[in-house]
């Protein structure tokens, strides 16, 4: 039986749990595969993909901070990576990489199906503008969300992001010494790399009302800070992104094989080990 062989791009990237996951879709589904971790900075990134086609790689997932440099290698890209400007899963066909992007969908399938969040006129406060809130902002506004504003330590960043999205009177930039004369929100995503370059900036605890669910792209250790202080604030939810993760890779994994896997036992056996646990009901 031949072995798909497909990796994990990041730096840093020995946390990931990629592997894990996409071993176990293997064993669900008949697949043998060999999915490793490569550690790849934007400088290191393009040779070092070269080096896993040559290897025999045919797949690869792509996460911090690659994202929008993988959409630059790519020969072609889905509509929802365009949408995104960032690429999370490369699919290769002959000689070239095509991007797209389940980063989005991932996140509204575990937020509405496992979480049973009702997304619609929620109104949003996303963090950060980088790959990750590119690749989850279209899809939480293909969702029915309501006002989405988007605050991130560049402004210029916000601002080119709110532009990509093309909806003025929806999507809003602001600056983070904005956030507390922002309100209350349905919906606050932390889709920023701070817990791990130093820090969650300070964030008011009137963005959370008793209904607010908070949500961190981020999981394990990175995703603590947010969390506590989401729970701290009162938070109806506050969830990790584990199940986004799990949602993410079932449909890369379509993407390379033609199969989506049940992802329920994937996202169980995670929670069994990880010790940071979704919190609210």
């Amino acid at each position: 039986m031949t072995e798909s062989h497909h990796a994990v791009f990041g730096h840093p990237i020995t946390h990931s749990l990629s592997p894990r996951i996409h071993t176990r879709f293997g064993h669900q589904t008949g697949i043998v595969i060999h999915f490793e971790a490569i550690d790849a900075t934007p400088e290191t990134f393009a040779t070092a993909l070269d080096a896993f086609v040559a290897g025999g790689g045919t797949g690869a997932s792509v996460t911090l901070p690659l994202k929008e440099l993988a959409l630059t290698l790519c020969a072609d890209a889905s509509d929802r990576a365009r949408r995104a400007g960032a690429v999370n899963t490369l699919v290769r066909e002959g000689d070239r990489w095509l991007g797209d992007n389940t980063d989005g969908i991932g996140l509204v399938r575990d937020l509405t199906g496992r979480h049973g969040l009702d997304l619609r006129q929620r109104r949003t406060l996303l963090l950060g503008a980088g790959g990750a809130a590119r690749g989850v902002a279209p899809a939480l506004i293909d969702a029915g969300i309501g006002e989405m504003f988007i605050v991130n330590r560049s402004s210029d960043r916000a601002d080119a992001l709110v532009d990509t999205l093309g909806q003025p009177k929806r999507v809003h930039s602001r600056y983070f010494e904005d956030l507390p004369a922002l309100g209350e929100f349905d919906l606050v995503v932390n889709a920023t790399s701070a817990a791990r370059s130093g820090g969650l900036p300070t964030l008011p605890t009137s963005l959370v009302g008793a209904r607010t669910a908070c949500v961190d792209l981020s999981y394990g250790e990175v995703a603590i800070p947010f969390l506590a202080w989401a729970r701290a604030a009162g938070a109806h939810h506050a969830i990790d992104g584990v199940g986004m993760l799990v949602e993410q890779a079932a449909e890369a994994f379509k993407l390379w094989h033609g199969v989506r896997p049940h992802t329920d036992e994937a996202y169980a056996a995670l929670r069994e080990r990880d010790v940071l646990l979704v919190t609210g009901d």
